[in-house]
């Protein structure tokens, strides 16, 4: 009786020592076939990609019933000389022939058409065929240099849509309740890129005691690289004569309402023009720093400094004349936008 006894107790030990043999060996191929599965999840994501991978196996078996477990493995033997890059499609090109017609499915209706149509005062319009209108005065300051005070102007006013407006623009010096000085521009605006504009037009200047002067203008206005906002525009009149005038702008953020503004602006003229007081080349230019509250969106008030100065024969006039070849200005004034 011990005898059968340990028979089977010899027997159940062998029995539960080949099933913790199998069950270590499916461990361990379950292990292996981890990474053919993530390789398999990943390689399901190329689907442009014609992929020749072998799946080989790996056999694990028991050393007491020789049964072997197979498992799929060899994502990490991937042959990668066997993807088909050639068949890849990028987005974009043409349309292909079969592609379907975005008209197709409204059984002939349009927009703002049809039995469907709103009314003229609820149609469906992109903004692009809106048109609206702005009024913007960059500058309406008190100026004080030398004692003396004076008044000063520069704004614009426009109305149209997304790509062509109608635009005026206006600047000019007020002293003693009179007009001292003027420029005004009367332009055609049309958008060629995002941030740019053409203008063409006309300018006509004013000023007391002084010859009015009509040009032909040709600008370019917009915004580059940096957040520079760029004004230049090409004058061309009567008797040959001509005049370039370049000015730019730049906001320095302290905060998002406070924020200071340089700003540069020259004059060029072609020839002499005595009776105004100009000379040719570089005839003057300014520099400006203004310190600026956006109280809205609507109105800023400001502070700021302004050094002026002519150059070559304009400085000769202005010193035959009486007047500082150049000067430095104190300058308050707010901007608003309508």
């Amino acid at each position: 009786m011990k005898i059968a006894h340990t028979i089977q107790d010899a027997a159940a030990m062998k029995s539960l020592s080949s099933l913790k043999m199998t069950m270590l060996a499916a461990a361990m191929a379950a292990a292996m076939a981890v990474p053919s599965l993530a390789g398999a999840q990943a390689q399901s994501e190329h689907a442009g990609h014609n992929m020749a991978a072998p799946s080989p196996t790996a056999s694990a078996a028991s050393p007491d019933t020789g049964s072997a477990v197979k498992q799929e493995v060899g994502h990490g033997s991937m042959d990668m000389a066997g993807m088909d890059h050639g068949s890849m499609q990028m987005q974009g090109g043409s349309a292909p022939a079969d592609a379907r017609d975005p008209n197709a499915y409204s059984e002939g209706y349009v927009r703002n058409a049809g039995k469907y149509a709103l009314p003229p005062s609820q149609a469906l319009r992109m903004s692009d065929e809106h048109n609206f209108a702005s009024v913007y005065i960059d500058r309406l300051e008190y100026v004080r240099a030398r004692g003396q005070e004076w008044g000063s102007y520069d704004g614009e006013a426009w109305v149209g849509g997304t790509y062509n407006r109608a635009a005026l623009k206006a600047e000019g010096e007020v002293a003693s309740g009179k007009l001292r000085d003027s420029r005004t521009q009367l332009l055609w605006r049309h958008g060629v890129s995002t941030f740019w504009d053409t203008e063409l037009g006309l300018r006509f200047d004013h000023g007391a005691g002084m010859p009015n002067r009509q040009w032909l203008a040709l600008g370019l206005k917009g915004l580059a690289p940096y957040w520079f906002d760029v004004d230049a525009t090409a004058f061309v009149g009567p008797n040959g004569r001509t005049a370039l005038w370049l000015k730019t702008e730049y906001d320095v953020l302290l905060t998002q309402r406070l924020y200071l503004q340089p700003s540069v602006e020259v004059n060029l003229y072609g020839k002499d023009d005595e009776r105004r007081g100009i000379g040719s080349g570089l005839s003057n230019g300014t520099a400006g720093l203004r310190l600026k509250y956006e109280i809205t969106r609507q109105v800023t008030p400001y502070i700021g400094v302004e050094w002026a100065s002519n150059f070559g024969k304009t400085a000769d006039y202005a010193r035959a004349a009486g007047e500082p070849k150049q000067e430095t200005r104190f300058v308050a004034g707010v901007s608003l936008r309508f």
